[in-house]
């Protein structure tokens, strides 16, 4: 039986509603695995690709020939926004079977979930946080309403790989599944997964299944890719190569035969220097689409130059005036980059992606008063975390709106996989951190039936005239190119990180598990926190250690027949709404305008002060600290925002490939005209200064920079080794990290003493407590602050500092240069 005829008949209507020709082999291979298996599946394809429903078809007709007796699915995804699309595009596909689908998040109305709680059936779509509420307060009914669990799906599996949200998810569904007594098959849905079969036994972790992971055959992918560089001050890269004096290397794009009576290079090139600026751009850009269009880049040597690596991803050479005509103008002191965004984006969809929440104000903002001195409509929205539900979803249904076409600014919160209508390009400013979140990104473009398109913009400061070298490198130019070649020419993507020493997470369980199922000996308490599979690394000493702390701090209260609850401190975290979340949050205020909501912000300023919210600038006209409200008045102009700390890591292969195409000679073809110059002048200071055949550079004197190509966890515990244990045999004095690119500092010992000293400290035998230093306590999760301090020092000296990558880097200098 082919698997269209296994699917249920509504399941057949709804294929037939929708015109499909044919199925997706996802769906085709996903069918197979839930049909014919009883393992759990880890669905990994390209964004748009029908994972949703390639899981949910096989799923929604076994239930039609078998009804469950209760909550027959379970749904986990990241965001309540997420849920909220989902919801609708399942609802459409179960009425007409009268398989119900519920939700359940802060959201949704009490009346609705009553109704769930009266008569458990269907599919429940939920949050992490919402289920960690629902096992807490609702501990009695979770046998009735998940006694027939068969299918635990998770969406967006990536984005919880990398954090306790990951962790609690996984203790969540092992916790509902002996509280209900069930133990159902588990799908994972994730667009972009490094190490897959790691990821599938992170998923089957405590279910006694294996975890098949279907291999189909893609169809070829095409991206509309561009990468382009500015100075936010003074001349571009473009114009300081053609103000340069003396020669310069070119970079030879193509050969292209031309007929008599063409323009010669040099006639294009002294048209290209008598314009102005912008005309010299369109000059130079129209000679590289002139080149383009020849076909072959035959001077391009190695894979970065090819249009398509393995077959499978495309990047055809960039015409830049067609790939990017304006259809507007910025005000004339625009910022150069955010001018570019706004003269790109009239009349299309676009999202603008920034890397934290800060920027996304600031750079909404500006473009929003750039529309003003042009006297037009503002088109921009904005998206991100600490704005209110009602911005958020006014933002979302002005997006599906297929007549509107407005460019939202957002960070993480539209990276995922909520469906906002058909977008035609999304910008990137700067480079994100991870490959994962890139494709991410760019997978939000390409929808129904176009290609993905995605144009980074890169903003760099012009380096200071006493600059040291490393300060001179494009960073974040050459970030993006290693982001974009790692996928390109390997298929990488970053591998999960399944090795911490969660204790933050331990406290929360621990809690949890006091405050669902009251009284329990230390025994039965510890039988159900170690037995989770996420605390394979945590020993019973670990918990004991914990425990004795939280009695002496009257988190937990030990009664008198030895029998352990929550204490009078615990009960305040375990019963505030934030409980549920183990995700940091920063202590926040509410803003208000009126009778209106603009969303949160932390560090409230006095009274008469400005902030930035929602892309407006506001001022304060009072702060409400008992209550934690803050009231203001929209005012003109505009002021730094600031959420809270905002990290984000990088992988020292995306590290390792920085270095690669600051080495190579190669170009890219996605990179623009003041792109490529600028990687070019790079690559010139790099060749001349030695960045690349040393890590060690002097810089004049006793002044050294290291450049470790280390990511940001290796690198971290290099610059403690340094500072530990090799600063006095070194004389070493002053470091200056630049994380993770590169240190400066001064030092006495000459370059060979360096390799041979790091390298002989890190092969000790050494405790990795001893690259924290003394009474320091680095809080990094959410409940750092409520633990002994000895467990997070250890937490943070064996789950979070790369101490292996470190010792394998600094014993290869050694070897090579001593």
């Amino acid at each position: 039986m082919g698997t269209f005829d296994r699917y249920a008949p509504f399941v057949q209507d709804f294929i037939y509603s929708h015109s499909w020709e044919s199925l997706r082999s996802i769906q085709v291979a996903a069918a197979d695995a839930i049909f014919n298996t009883d393992e759990n599946v880890l669905l990994t394809a390209q964004t748009a690709s029908g994972k949703t429903e390639a899981a949910f078809f096989p799923i929604l007709s076994l239930f039609w020939e078998d009804p469950p007796a209760s909550v027959g699915a379970l749904y986990i995804g990241p965001l309540k926004a997420l849920i909220n699309d989902q919801f609708y595009r399942l609802n459409d596909l179960c009425e007409e079977a009268d398989i119900p689908v519920w939700h359940w998040h802060g959201d949704v109305s009490a009346s609705h979930k009553r109704k769930l709680l009266k008569q458990p059936s269907g599919i429940l779509q939920i949050t992490p946080e919402s289920l960690e509420a629902l096992l807490l307060h609702k501990h009695s009914a979770i046998g009735r309403l998940f006694g027939d669990l068969r299918f635990v799906v998770i969406d967006e599996v990536h984005s919880l790989l990398r954090g306790d949200r990951g962790g609690q998810t996984l203790c969540l569904i092992e916790r509902l599944s002996r509280m209900a007594g069930v133990n159902p098959r588990r799908i994972g849905l994730s667009a972009t997964i490094g190490d897959p079969e790691r990821t599938g036994a992170f998923l089957s972790a405590g279910t006694g299944r294996g975890c098949i992971i279907p291999r189909f055959e893609e169809p070829r992918r095409t991206w509309r890719l561009s990468m382009e560089h500015f100075y936010i001050t003074g001349p571009q890269a473009t114009e300081r190569a053609l103000n340069t004096t003396g020669p310069v290397q070119a970079e030879v794009v193509s050969c292209e035969r031309l007929e008599a009576g063409a323009p010669t290079l040099d006639d294009l090139l002294e048209q290209a220097a008598q314009g102005p600026s912008t005309d010299k751009a369109l000059a130079l850009s129209d000679l590289a689409a002139r080149a383009s269009r020849t076909g072959e880049h035959a001077t391009h040597a190695g894979p970065a130059a090819s249009a398509t690596t393995d077959g499978e991803v495309g990047i055809p050479p960039i015409a830049e005036t067609e790939l990017m005509t304006a259809t507007d103008t910025a005000p004339a002191d625009a910022d150069p980059g955010l001018g570019y965004i706004f003269e790109h984006t009239r009349g299309r969809k676009c999202l603008v992606f920034v890397n934290s929440r800060e920027e996304a104000e600031a750079v909404c903002t500006m473009l929003r008063q750039y529309c003003e001195a042009n006297h037009e409509p503002d088109r921009f929205l904005i998206h991100h975390g600490n704005l209110s539900a009602a911005y958020r979803e006014t933002a979302e249904e002005v997006m599906r709106d297929e007549e509107q076409t407005q460019t939202t600014v957002t960070t993480a919160t539209l990276e995922l996989g909520i469906d906002i209508g058909r977008l035609e390009r999304a910008f990137q400013i700067d480079a994100p951190f991870t490959v994962s979140s890139f494709l991410q990104r760019m997978g939000r473009t390409g929808r129904r039936d176009l290609p993905p398109e995605m144009h980074f913009v890169i903003r760099e400061e012009q380096p200071e005239p006493r600059a040291m070298l490393p300060e001179t490198i494009p960073w974040k130019l050459l970030q993006g190119i290693a982001l974009v070649q790692l996928y390109r020419e390997e298929k990488w993507v970053e591998p999960p990180q399944l090795d911490r020493l969660p204790y933050s997470l331990l406290y929360h369980q621990v809690m949890a598990t006091l405050a669902g199922c009251g009284e329990l000996t230390p025994a039965e308490l510890a039988g159900r926190v170690l037995t989770l599979s996420y605390f394979h690394r945590v020993s019973a000493d670990d918990l004991r250690t914990l425990l004795r702390h939280l009695i002496e701090t009257d988190h937990i209260q030990q009664t008198e027949t030895g029998g352990l609850i929550v204490g009078l401190a615990g009960e305040r975290i375990t019963n505030s709404f934030k409980f549920y979340a183990v995700f940091q949050e920063n202590e926040e205020f509410t803003v208000r305008s009126e009778s209106a909501e603009l969303g949160t912000i932390v560090n409230p300023p006095p009274a008469g002060e400005r902030i930035a919210i929602a892309g407006h600038c506001w001022i304060v006209e009072e702060v409400d600290w008992k209550r934690h409200l803050v009231y203001c008045t929209q005012v003109k102009g505009r002021v730094p925002a600031y959420f809270g700390d905002c990290p984000g890591d990088i992988n020292t292969r995306v590290l390792e490939r920085m270095r690669q195409a600051l080495k190579e000679s190669c170009g890219y073809p996605y990179l623009m005209t003041n792109a490529r110059a600028r990687l070019a002048q790079a690559r010139h200071v790099a060749a001349n200064a030695h960045l690349i055949d040393r890590p060690l550079i002097n810089l004049g004197g006793d002044t050294w920079a290291l450049l470790p190509w280390l990511g940001s966890y290796a690198f971290l515990a290099l610059e403690r080794l340094l500072k530990i244990k090799c600063a006095g045999e070194l004389g070493l004095r002053g470091l200056d990290p630049s994380r993770p690119y590169f240190l400066q500092f001064r030092m006495k010992a000459d370059e060979a003493t360096f390799y041979q000293v790091v390298a002989d400290e890190a092969e000790k035998d050494f405790d990795p407590i001893e690259l924290v230093y003394p009474g320091e306590v680095p809080y990094f999760d959410k409940y750092d602050e409520l633990l002994p301090a000895e467990l997070v020092r250890k937490g943070f000296a064996e789950g979070v500092l790369d101490i292996a990558g470190m010792r394998e880097r600094v014993v290869s200098w050694r070897d090579r240069f001593c």
